[in-house]
């Protein structure tokens, strides 16, 4: 029975192979995320330095209009701006679930390129961390790529996932207001992977609804809230930088990321109403396998340890 399940969901995906094209775009904005992290970092801890301000505790006005001014800061945004265009592009060709969680490559990469540069050997815990990230992330989304359907996304799902979206904005806001001065590395990659998720279910959205020929008021609240999300995101982004390594960061991003958006897909979308129980299972298991390594590698990671 199970094996007659997934190789008629094989079946349905290998009638429309054009889906697939979104992978390889994917994998090519994963190479892009990889080198604009890391030179984003680069670039805020040069600020930081010049400043002789620590911004763990939030980038002030300065210190972000001097980011401007810092080459391998632009240079990183710019790679960072590629990997965008290219994710967008792979929505526009494969499911959300297939394509968003192949981003966990640029961890790999981050990690490779961040030793090099930084003259690091990467202890045996932090190698554990990287290859529970990848592999529960790798597990996930095999079994969602195989059990999940695309749903219609109907008028009360924007509404429910723009509501959940606004109460998240709010409570990481007041969380940063409050205890920004306490916080770690760890707090805004969090923060920054759930709000992501969000701006990659909205993405999907718009970019179906503008494919569809349909832009109503709901859907410019869509995109509102889409750079909304985007612009936050991106500050903690830059605040994770300044106490903790670009291979941490990217870990959070591509693990948290798209779990985010997978939960949203299952729980308001119903994309897993027709998933067998034993998918279920399989979903928590890999979801706290990847996000355990997250957390180890927040806690062992050499930099984050000097």
């Amino acid at each position: 029975m199970l094996v007659f399940e997934v190789s008629e969901t094989a079946e349905d995906i290998l009638r429309d192979p054009s889906q697939f094209l979104g992978i390889p775009i994917a994998l090519l904005g994963a190479v892009f995320l990889s080198f604009g992290a890391q030179y984003q970092s680069r670039g805020v801890n040069k600020v930081e330095r010049i400043s002789g301000q620590k911004a763990s505790a939030g980038l002030s006005g300065n210190q972000l209009v001097s980011l401007l001014k810092r080459p391998s800061w632009v240079v990183g945004t710019l790679l960072l701006g590629f990997a965008v265009v290219l994710q967008l592009a792979s929505l526009s060709f494969s499911p959300l679930i297939v394509v968003q969680p192949l981003g966990v490559v640029a961890l790999v990469i981050t990690s490779i390129l961040n030793a090099r540069m930084s003259g690091l050997d990467l202890n045996h815990k932090t190698k554990i961390a990287i290859g529970m990230c990848v592999a529960g992330v790798f597990v996930f989304v095999t079994i969602a790529a195989f059990t999940a359907t695309d749903q219609p996304v109907t008028e009360e799902h924007l509404v429910t996932i723009l509501v959940i979206l606004g109460v998240v904005l709010v409570l990481f806001t007041a969380a940063f207001i409050f205890m920004r001065h306490r916080t770690k590395a760890i707090f805004y990659i969090v923060g920054a992977g759930i709000i992501y998720g969000f701006v990659a279910t909205l993405a999907k959205v718009v970019i179906g609804r503008l494919q569809q020929g349909e832009f109503d008021v709901l859907t410019l609240i869509c995109l509102i809230a889409l750079l909304a999300a985007t612009g936050g995101g991106m500050y903690f982004v830059q605040n994770a930088y300044s106490s903790g390594p670009p291979d941490l960061v990217i870990a959070g991003l591509t693990v948290i990321d798209p779990m985010v958006a997978v939960v949203i897909g299952v729980v308001v979308l119903g994309e897993a109403a027709s998933a067998p129980l034993w998918a279920m299972f399989v979903f928590i298991g890999a979801g706290a396998v990847a996000v355990t390594g997250v957390f180890m590698l927040a806690k062992h990671h050499p930099q984050v340890q000097a």
